[in-house]
C-alpha cells in the first residue's frame, strides 16, 4: 500500500509536519481552521456506492475526530456523466463540514474535513482508507488563516 501525505505548503516547511507539529501550529497562530482533503484510490465499489455505508462513515468519523454533528448527514446521487457520477455526501458539524464525493467509475473517494477545532488528519486518513477498503490515498493539509 503507498500513500502520500503533503502539507499544502510543505514547500515552506521543506518537510512534512507531524501530528505534534500539526497541533503546535494550530494553537501557536492565528489559524482559524484545518483542511484535510483526502483522495481515496480502488475503493470497495459496494461500500461508495450505498448511502447506508456513507452515513455510518460520517458517524463514526466525526466520533472519531470528536466533532459534533449538526443536523442529519445529507447523501445524494447524482452525475449524468459516467465520469463524475456517484453518491455526494455533507455533514454540517459545529465547527464547519465534512463533505465528500465518491465516483463510481474510478471507484474513489474526495473528502474534505474542515473545521476550526483540531482533529488529527492522518488518524481520520487512515480510518477512512481502511473503512473504504482503498488500496492507497493522498492527504493534503491546509491551515485556513
Amino acid at each position: 500500500m503507498k500513500t502520500l501525505t503533503r502539507n499544502l505548503d510543505l514547500e515552506y516547511t521543506g518537510k512534512l509536519l507531524s501530528y505534534e507539529e500539526i497541533k503546535k501550529r494550530f494553537s501557536d497562530t492565528e489559524t482559524w481552521g484545518l483542511l484535510a482533503c483526502l483522495d481515496l484510490h480502488h475503493c470497495n465499489p459496494e461500500t461508495i456506492r450505498s448511502p447506508e455505508a456513507v452515513r455510518e462513515y460520517v458517524n463514526r468519523l466525526c466520533d472519531l475526530i470528536k466533532m459534533k454533528k449538526f443536523g442529519e448527514c445529507t447523501v445524494v446521487h447524482f452525475g449524468e456523466d459516467e465520469r463524475v457520477s456517484g453518491l455526494s455526501m455533507t455533514q454540517l458539524i459545529e465547527t464547519s463540514l465534512i463533505s465528500g464525493h465518491f465516483a463510481n467509475q474510478t471507484n474513489a473517494a474526495y473528502i474534505d474535513i474542515f473545521s476550526c477545532a483540531l482533529y488529527n488528519p492522518y488518524e481520520a486518513a487512515e480510518f477512512s482508507r481502511h473503512f473504504f477498503s482503498a488500496s492507497d490515498y493522498n492527504l493534503y493539509i491546509h491551515f485556513r488563516k
